[in-house]
């Protein structure tokens, strides 16, 4: 019944190009210094990796979707197609940086583990993603639809949104010294509706749901969140809540 995301790189840079934009404070967080050897970890189409690079980095970009690393390779950068749950480097890297992505990672402690793995002794792992309590307002209207539908809308859940607690544990347990984490809460506008958001992020909602209803399945999510999200001008702002942490690599 379930179905991994697509990522079509027009349709995410006309409906999320915040994405990168937004995230120039992790960047600024990393401190990255030229010549250091970087891994962007969920690099997308690649604009923070080509940001890093031309900081004088030495940039890798991994990610699953063989669409947005076509994307990131077509901007000159050194991008790869792999599963973030199983990495195979082994200590080549001065920083491991991730934005956005580790919230579709469901299973944390592969991903820290591998990070860990891929970092030289003292290495930094620095990033953002969704937290506790991200897109509330779209979580009960998407959960209301499927009620509704009788679907269940755990069994179709995509994402890992931690509290700072768990996330900070799940660090630790990996053997990693966490130097700051906390949950930002983020209100963002969006460039159009609810309903391009939801093409862009939500299509893992879809496959107990009749093609020819996902039109009409979007909109109802967008007509039930209209009031929380959407203000008298159109302008619609989605209840982002993000994790940002920095942690470095325990001597073992």
């Amino acid at each position: 019944m379930t179905q991994q995301q697509k990522w079509d790189p027009q349709r995410y840079a006309r409906n999320a190009g915040f994405v990168a934009t937004l995230g120039m404070p992790v960047v600024e967080l990393l401190a990255p210094q030229p010549g250091e050897r970087i891994l962007d970890l969920g690099c997308g189409d690649g604009v923070l990796t080509q940001k890093l690079t031309a900081m004088g980095c030495d940039v890798v970009g991994v990610d699953a979707s063989a669409d947005q690393i076509e994307a990131a390779r077509e901007r000159g950068l050194d991008a790869h197609v792999v599963d973030c749950h199983n990495l195979e480097f082994d200590k080549e890297f001065d920083a491991v940086f991730s934005n956005a992505a580790l919230h579709w990672m469901k299973r944390p402690a592969e991903v820290i583990a591998g990070v860990r793995r891929a970092l030289k002794p003292q290495g930094r792992f620095v990033g953002e993603f969704g937290g506790a309590g991200n897109i509330h307002q779209v979580q009960r209207a998407l959960s209301a639809a499927l009620t509704r539908r009788e679907i269940d809308m755990e069994t179709l859940w995509p994402w890992y949104f931690p509290t700072p607690e768990e996330y900070q544990a799940e660090l630790q347990a990996a053997g990693f010294g966490v130097q700051s984490i906390e949950l930002i809460p983020r209100p963002t506008p969006l460039p159009g509706a609810l309903t391009d958001w939801l093409e862009t992020f939500a299509e893992s909602f879809l496959p107990p749901i009749p093609t020819e209803e996902h039109a009409n399945f979007f909109q109802e999510i967008q007509d039930d969140a209209q009031a929380s999200l959407c203000d008298e001008q159109g302008q619609w702002t989605v209840d982002y809540v993000r994790l940002r942490f920095a942690a470095i690599q325990e001597s073992a």
